[in-house]
């Protein structure tokens, strides 16, 4: 795990050690994707193009002017040729670098930034290996090619502040890494914008288990990472039913704000594998050819 320095150690520093870590961040990152790789096919669709893909029945609906009649005639049903999409997809990624995600219950867990970045790079080796393009909201020009990925790493390191609502191409989708532990009509406000693109959009909410149960007992000091004032907690265990049952309102309320804009909530813990996360996002976003 990267050494960590607070955020107010002088840029020189913290460059530095941002620039020391990306390399095994890479690697982590192309490792993680080459795991799910195994499970997982190429980018191979249906769609437009030329290359020949795949004969599929005749279903109500389909444009009977695509009926391979020659194939057709071998069985008693109608079959469609289907050919590969070759067009590349464009999916804009940003991970929250906000105070709060610089925090592990535990040191032998990561961080929920360092688990955001691992899995915003894994992803994004997949996605570079199936032929799409990938962009950082915000970060300039999307990137193609399976050597694009130290450069998006580099980009990732320099990314700060909100998503950036910007125009994305056509079809494009968009994967935001994040806590969402923000109110909920901050979050609102943020998203709706990004909604209002047309883009489909995931949200993966990292949570460190100790954000879920607080597990501590007796006198507790609270010290925020964002430099607020910290809570001095007299007895722990005495607020602990009422924090849960607030962040299990939380999490309702995310899923109610995530449905009604039109996005897709994937929850991943960083005491779990990010290989378990990988498949499922990648699942969530890939089209029926591809599962």
């Amino acid at each position: 795990m990267a050494e960590r320095v607070a955020a107010g150690a002088p840029l020189s520093l913290r460059a530095e050690l941002a620039a020391a870590r990306l390399p095994p961040l890479v690697v982590a990152a192309e490792r993680v994707a080459a795991t799910v790789m195994q499970g997982v096919h190429g980018r191979r669709r249906s769609g437009q193009g030329d290359a020949f893909w795949q004969f599929r029945p005749y279903l109500p609906g389909d444009d009977a002017g695509r009926v391979d009649w020659r194939q057709s005639a071998k069985s008693d049903r109608l079959y469609l040729r289907e050919t590969e999409w070759e067009s590349a997809q464009t999916v804009a990624l940003w991970r929250d670098s906000s105070a709060g995600m610089d925090w592990s219950g535990d040191r032998t867990r990561p961080t929920k930034r360092e688990r955001a970045d691992l899995l915003l790079l894994a992803l994004s080796a997949l996605l570079l290996r199936g032929g799409e393009r990938v962009r950082l909201l915000g970060g300039g020009r999307g990137l193609s090619g399976r050597g694009a990925l130290p450069e998006l790493a580099l980009r990732l390191e320099a990314q700060s502040g909100p998503p950036a609502d910007e125009t994305l191409p056509r079809h494009a989708r968009m994967v935001l890494f994040g806590d969402f532990l923000a109110p909920l009509p901050a979050l609102r406000e943020r998203l709706a914008p990004l909604a209002a693109s047309g883009a489909r959009g995931t949200l993966v909410a990292l949570h460190d288990p100790a954000e879920e149960t607080l597990p501590y007992g007796g006198r507790v000091r609270f010290e925020p990472l964002d430099g607020t004032e910290p809570a001095l907690v007299p007895r722990v265990e005495g607020i602990r039913a009422l924090y849960e049952e607030r962040m299990a309102a939380h999490r309702a309320g995310l899923a109610a704000l995530a449905a009604s804009l039109g996005f897709r909530l994937l929850s991943h813990g960083t005491d779990h594998p990010p290989e378990v996360a990988l498949m499922a996002l990648w699942q969530a976003l890939a089209p029926a050819g591809t599962r």
